[in-house]
């Protein structure tokens, strides 16, 4: 075997070799950062795996994103999210892990924006609907609200959360005879539930 061969043997198998270990190393630097958040200690479970740091690698990024907002380092989460998605453009996750720290902010385009493209990737998504329509009611534009809220519905029927939220968006619409039908199923999800009895007890 000529010489040339044996130095690209050589080669391959020390970067088979350091590649593994830097694999293990990643390994540990998260065991040991899920050890430390559990023990509430952020800013140490950060500190592991910036210690291992790839800015090619989803995972780290992802994780960063999580630690830096539970740290109350906004836009320092918003920075590791941003490129987790930037690695994986289809991410799903990460897009809904960047509305925390950009609500947190006050940037709530950025935030309308990743429910969306979120509903662009996975039109049926739950959170992202839900939210949507959380937010557009909470703006007063109900009309906005509505698509959203028919999107859960039909996906989830009898699910509370959308129920109420689409018969008080309904009751604001004026459309009073199917804010009542729906106060009255979320009474059968939540018996006795303040916010239905509440809404009844003004179209009664």
């Amino acid at each position: 075997m000529g010489i040339l061969k044996k130095l690209i043997i050589v080669a391959l198998l020390l970067n088979i070799n350091l590649s593994f270990a830097q694999t293990q190393a990643q390994i540990t630097a998260f065991e040991n950062s899920y050890t430390q958040e559990t023990a509430g200690e952020y800013s140490k479970a950060t500190q592991e795996l910036k210690q291992v740091y790839s800015e090619t690698s989803y995972p780290i990024n992802l994780r960063l994103g999580w630690l830096s907002y539970s740290s109350g380092l906004f836009t320092e989460s918003i920075a590791y999210y941003t490129k987790a998605i930037q690695l994986m453009p289809y991410s799903i996750e990460a897009r809904l892990g960047i509305v925390y720290p950009a609500g947190a902010v006050g940037n709530w385009a950025l935030v309308i924006k990743t429910y969306k493209n979120i509903l662009d990737i996975d039109p049926k998504n739950y959170t992202a609907n839900y939210k949507l329509a959380s937010i557009y009611y909470g703006r007063k534009e109900y009309s906005s609200a509505t698509k959203y809220l028919e999107t859960i519905i039909n996906l989830y029927p009898f699910d509370y959360n959308s129920t109420i939220l689409y018969a008080w968006n309904n009751y604001q619409l004026g459309k009073i005879r199917e804010a009542r039908l729906l106060f009255n199923k979320a009474l059968m999800l939540s018996p006795k539930d303040a916010s239905a009895t509440e809404g009844l007890s003004l179209i009664q």
